[in-house]
Parts: C-alpha cells; sequence; structure tokens
C-alpha cells in the first residue's frame, strides 16, 4: 500500500512503535527500573523500523528510519526539520 501512494506522488511518513516486541511499561510494574525499560521498548520501536525499511527497500520504496536515540550505522538521528527536507526532497 505504501509503494501504490508513493508511485501516486503522495509524500509518506509512518510512525512506528515496539510494543509489539517489547513493553516497558509491563516490566516496570514488575519491579524493573522504568527508564530501563522505557529504552529497551525505544530500540523496540527501531527494530520494526528497521524491518520496515527492508520491506520497504525489497520493493523498490525509499525510506528512511529516523530515532531520537542515536544508533550511528543504523538509523538516522531524528530531526523533525530533516524529515520534512526528506519528504519535500522526495526520498
Amino acid at each position: 500500500e505504501v509503494k501504490e501512494l508513493v508511485e501516486l506522488g503522495v509524500q509518506v511518513g509512518v510512525v512506528m512503535a515496539g510494543g509489539n516486541l517489547f513493553r516497558g511499561a509491563g516490566l516496570a510494574e514488575a519491579g524493573m527500573n522504568r527508564v530501563v525499560g522505557d529504552h529497551m521498548g525505544m530500540l523496540a520501536t527501531v527494530m520494526n523500523g528497521l524491518a520496515m525499511r527492508d520491506a520497504l527497500h525489497r520493493a523498490y520504496v525509499n525510506a528512511r528510519v529516523m530515532s531520537a536515540i542515536p544508533l550511528n550505522g543504523v538509523c538516522d538521528e531524528d530531526e523533525w526539520a530533516d524529515a520534512i527536507r526528506e519528504l519535500r526532497q522526495g526520498r
């Protein structure tokens, strides 16, 4: 569906989450440090983003993963202005 929209000229941005892999709040209830659990959830979100990017690349759709957690070599640092610029440039 994303590819079809892109081919129509629609600028598509997808906001991912990682709850299907990990939920920090649940582990906090079990005694884990809440911040550590939240960080693990953020990493799960990046994992889903990487899977989505790979699927889009295999369908010949250009895609980027941006994250608030700096992961050099894995994804780009999240900066909303960069995301807007990328969309305007058709990336």
